[in-house]
């Protein structure tokens, strides 16, 4: 079993949320079979005309055999002011693959989701559809995923009601490992909605980590969102920058 520990402290952060959770980021040791994990806890301390503390707990757990693959995610994100709570919001996501030929696989999915900065009271996932394996070198993976979801959501903004929707969900993902101390990781997604494609959500996330030593990397990610018809209120776009260590071991 390997298990992967990470804690990043931050050396630079923008605000905000992702809407979209990047469940590729659960991949990261899928050539290991069994159990294998990562977790992540993430500081930040800021000062100017306020004090500001954030903290990210992060949880990634998965189980793998030849042609199956259970992966299982938690975030939890808060955020306070002069010791006020201004922020709060936490993802959990569990999804099943299986890999019926070489280079294609069933998955389906569930999440459950709250985000106050971004209005969200509760956002319901359930959804099913193929991924598709494009590349077969070891130094470079490109992934499709094509599915289909129904959304319950829940905008605490006095004006939207309650949407009970089917969404596509569509994603591109790329693995590249140009030197054996370097990796760069990017997953795209488009998510429209069925009934009228103008609404929709766009969401990338790229991360790069650079060795330095043994079990211990440089690791930067950035992450935007785009939300057609976020909350009354809240922008259509929404981003975040981080930065700092990881360290892994067997």
């Amino acid at each position: 079993m390997r298990f992967l520990f990470v804690v990043l402290f931050s050396i630079f952060s923008i605000a905000a949320s992702a809407q979209i959770l990047n469940a590729e980021s659960l991949r990261k040791v899928t050539d290991t079979s069994g159990f294998s994990g990562a977790t992540s806890l993430k500081f930040a301390l800021k000062r100017n005309t306020n004090d500001f503390l954030t903290v990210t707990s992060n949880l990634h757990l998965q189980y793998k055999t030849k042609k199956h693959l259970v992966l299982f995610k938690n975030d939890i994100d808060f955020q306070k002011i002069e010791g006020e709570k201004f922020e709060n919001s936490g993802i959990s996501h569990l999804r099943y693959n299986y890999r019926f030929h070489p280079r294609i696989a069933w998955e389906i999915f569930t999440q459950a989701q709250y985000n106050k900065i971004s209005l969200i009271t509760f956002r319901g996932l359930l959804g099913t559809g193929t991924r598709f394996k494009l590349s077969s070198a070891e130094n470079y993976k490109f992934y499709l995923g094509t599915l289909i979801m129904y959304e319950h959501e829940e905008i605490d903004d006095g004006v939207t009601p309650l949407q009970r929707d089917f969404r596509g969900s569509f994603y591109f993902s790329f693995s590249m490992y140009p030197k054996s101390n370097i990796s760069v990781t990017s997953t795209t997604y488009y998510q429209p909605l069925l009934s009228g494609f103008n609404d929709y959500r766009v969401a990338n996330q790229s991360s790069l980590a650079i060795e330095i030593i043994k079990n211990l990397a440089f690791l930067t990610s950035y992450t935007f969102t785009y939300d057609a018809f976020p909350a009354i209120g809240i922008p259509n776009s929404q981003y975040d920058f981080t930065s700092g260590l990881a360290y892994s071991f067997d």
